[in-house]
């Protein structure tokens, strides 16, 4: 029932013996009501005045029992009330109407009695109807006097009276009165004791239409909180039932009040136009603003009015002539009611005291399910309690035992066992070992790689890796059990390699820092000893080969010596190879954009469209909410409503929005299948122009030219053995490097002897060359040969 209803409006009519059958009409159905005004003839021939009003509310109670008006009206609005829905029953009308008699009813005759006594039966009755439920009733008794606050039951002799004027308090949970007694009932005849304490307490007033009028609004409360017995949970529900009896307007020409009683009908007037203005904002859904705070009658009835209550409304009338437009105001009043809605909705809340009971409940539960386990696996010393400080201590003993080995295992008894095997000593302790045998150090930082760093690991000889030999670059020579995969290829190198004198002393320092660039990983641990291993990563560039001399080798454009970034590289590839690519590329994007556009151009005139129909649809609710607020139709003949040609104009003009707005949608619909279909070839050809230019990128500046070579038709490397993002890896390392530079080198000397006729100097030159000497390094060795002539 969480859901938005209508407030039910129902109107009951007083019984007299003068009554208006000519002015007042009843419809068939037992819902509607007509009124008839007779025109006055003093305006003339041409006379506008409207002279039928129409009325359809919830329901006519015409010459009702207060047994039918009380089905009719309270008894669902009570029902729920026990299930956790507010309710509030209202009663309004000119004064003498029959709103008190509705309400409180005669006290005279028991049959005659009224909605409120009625109801605290009805609850009282459902209570002893529900055994499984602990519910609560208390009341309260509030009147709206002059404006002011009063307390109808703070005359009980146990009510402490308090100076301080009540006051109006909002809260999460709704409205309440500061200062308000609430008074606890378990019977109903005590409910009903605290009613007629309250009704002696009311403020009344003889006038010429009402001789014990009501010159004050009063509310009565009924407080209902509902806990269930079987489910012991910490949920329950509360709900109140607001009974309102408002002071009835009066005109002062027909009343002839004057001095007390001319300022309570004063007070009367002005807080019923303000509870009619609150009504009429509530009804228009273009309203932001409701205006509850103008009077104290809208600030209590807040939550009533449109807010998380079942709200009901009687509407009292008479039935003479005389009092006609009073009658056609109340009637304007209830058909406003009706267009008011309000979302009732279960309260439930929670008890805390309850809440922790039921935890520690579950709890002790959970520990006898446990040990029942336990018990089962043979377990039975497991204990769930929490550990005190001798149980911790011992347990601390047991695991520092454990972990110098005195001790097999660890008696474990709690589970809070775990939370203890390593206390934070132990931790400091393991801590403080691992620094003392490994050094934590950083790649950005070199001076402390640079001291923390000791001579490697050592061969059977003797030497260490990196030593100098005295014949070496100053890179010096790996033992042979360095590199078990490559100790073929190292031997035949040493033999290549010509047998000369000791190099000079510094010889080895010939190699800059800027031609060898070794970086170690990023983070490393350096032992501490000689006996620990050095972890270092070391990254070193690959080398440029000499151009080779072999006439099978096709010319290719030289490569730049650092390769341009991405950027530059692709506008350059989107000119030259990837330039049909690119081309379909644009045609397809160039199209997609153009279907785009016309997507939003359509999208803007059906939002266009939408919000003219939004506004066609407010002119047309507002013309018909008019009509029913006022009650002006025009009947012709066979009864049927006849609309007026505004309306009439508008709902033509709905007619063709809507079919624009269907053929629009279509358009859209279309459009969009065409726009996903042309983003899906715009995303396929990007996809390929950034895959072949990565491919481009990559075989022209990444790609080293002898894998390149590899990489060919009838090379040793078939393309798609190995991916395109570790070719680069599969570079020879240096000493292999270094014998291919040699052996290139050789080669140019053996052409340059060839030729013939070279001096010793040159010859020396040659030689130095072959050597590696004269000041060239391993970076240099990639370099173009130096010119030597004849």
């Amino acid at each position: 029932m969480d859901t938005k209803k209508k407030v039910h409006a129902y109107v009951r009519v007083k019984p007299t013996d003068d009554f208006a059958h000519e002015m007042i009409t009843f419809g068939d159905d037992g819902k509607t009501i007509c009124i008839h005004f007779k025109k006055d003839t003093k305006r003339g021939v041409v006379n506008h005045q409207h002279t039928d009003w129409l009325f359809k509310l919830d329901g006519v109670l015409r010459d009702a029992s207060q047994d039918l008006v009380y089905e009719t009206v309270a008894q669902d609005v009570i029902s729920q009330a026990l299930d956790g829905y507010n309710g509030t029953i209202m009663c309004y009308g000119q004064t003498g109407a029959g709103k008190t008699y509705t309400m409180t009813g005669a006290a005279k005759n028991y049959k005659h009695r009224g909605i409120l006594p009625r109801a605290l039966q009805q609850v009282f009755r459902m209570i002893k109807e529900r055994p499984t439920h602990a519910i609560t009733v208390s009341v309260s008794y509030l009147e709206i006097y002059n404006e002011s606050l009063f307390d109808l039951l703070s005359t009980l002799p146990y009510v402490e009276h308090s100076f301080t004027p009540m006051t109006i308090v909002e809260k999460p949970q709704g409205v309440f009165v500061k200062g308000l007694s609430v008074h606890l009932t378990s019977q109903e005849e005590e409910a009903l004791s605290f009613l007629f304490e309250g009704e002696t307490n009311r403020m009344i007033a003889s006038h010429t239409m009402n001789k014990n009028s009501s010159r004050s609004h009063c509310i009565f409360t009924i407080h209902v909180e509902a806990r269930s017995w079987t489910l012991s949970n910490e949920k329950y529900i509360t709900s109140k039932i607001n009974l309102v009896d408002l002071a009835g307007s009066e005109r002062l020409g027909k009343s002839g009040s004057d001095g007390r009683v001319l300022k309570e009908a004063t007070y009367i007037n002005k807080s019923l136009s303000f509870l009619e203005q609150a009504i009429i904002a509530l009804g228009d859904q273009r309203r932001d603003h409701i205006p509850f705070r103008q009077c104290k009658l809208t600030h209590v009835l807040k939550d009533s009015l449109g807010g998380n209550c079942n709200m009901v409304l009687v509407t009292n009338i008479h039935g003479e002539a005389a009092h006609l437009e009073e009658t056609l105001s109340s009637l304007r009043f209830a058909s406003r009611m009706k267009l008011v809605t309000t979302e009732p909705a279960v309260n439930e809340k929670y008890d805390a005291e309850r809440m922790v009971k039921n935890l520690e409940k579950e709890v002790e539960l959970l520990k006898q399910e446990l040990a029942i386990h336990d018990s089962l696996a043979n377990r039975t010393l497991v204990t769930y309690d929490p550990m005190n400080e001798l149980q911790i201590a011992e347990i601390n003993t047991q695991v520092r035992r454990y972990l110098e080995g005195t001790l097999d295992e660890i008696d474990v008894r709690s589970p809070s066992v775990f939370s203890h095997c390593l206390p934070s000593q132990q931790e400091q302790e393991v801590e403080s070992a691992l620094r003392r045998k490994f050094t934590l150090t950083d790649k950005s930082d070199i001076t402390s790689i640079s001291t923390n760093q000791k001579p490697g690991p050592g061969d059977a000889d003797g030497h260490l890796v990196g030593e100098l030999d005295g014949e070496g670059f100053g890179l010096g020579i790996a033992p042979l059990s360095a590199k078990p995969g490559k100790r073929s290829k190292y031997k035949k190198m040493l033999k290549a390699q010509p047998k000369t004198s000791a190099r000079k002393k510094g010889a080895s320092n010939s190699v800059s820092g800027r031609d060898m660039d070794i970086s170690t990983s990023k983070t490393q641990l350096v032992p501490g000893d000689g006996k620990d291993t050095l972890l270092r990563d070391q990254e070193t560039p690959s080398m440029e080969q000499l151009p080779s001399d072999s006439p099978k080798e096709e010319p290719r454009p030289l490569r730049p010596s650092t390769p341009p970034s991405k950027a530059v590289a692709f506008e350059e590839f989107k000119k030259e190879r990837g330039s049909v690519i690119n081309r379909i590329f644009k045609e397809n994007k160039s199209i997609l954009n153009e279907r785009s556009r016309r997507a939003s151009e359509i999208t803007q005139r059906i939002n266009a469209i939408k919000r003219e129909i939004d506004e066609t649809k407010e002119a047309l609710d507002f013309q018909k909410s008019l009509g029913e607020k006022q009650g002006e139709f025009e009947f012709e003949a066979k009864g049927f409503v006849v609309v007026d040609e505004e309306e009439f104009q508008l709902i033509l003009r709905l007619k063709d929005l809507k079919k624009q707005y269907r053929g629009q949608y279509k358009d859209l619909l279309d459009l969009r299948a065409e726009i996903q279909y042309c983003q899906r070839l715009v995303d396929q050809c990007r996809h390929r122009l950034l895959t072949e230019f990565d491919i481009w990128y990559n075989e022209s500046f990444v790609i080293p030219e002898d894998v390149m070579m590899a990489l060919k038709p009838g090379g040793s490397i078939r393309q798609g053995v190995a991916p395109s993002s570790r070719i680069a890896s599969l570079e020879e390392d240096e000493q292999e490097k270094f014998a291919q530079v040699q052996q290139t080198e050789q080669k140019v000397t053996r052409r340059i002897l060839q030729q013939g006729g070279i001096s010793g100097r040159q010859h020396h030159a040659c030689f130095l060359l072959q050597r590696g000497e004269g000041g060239m390094g391993p970076a240099q060795a990639g370099a173009e040969p130096p010119t030597v002539r004849r």
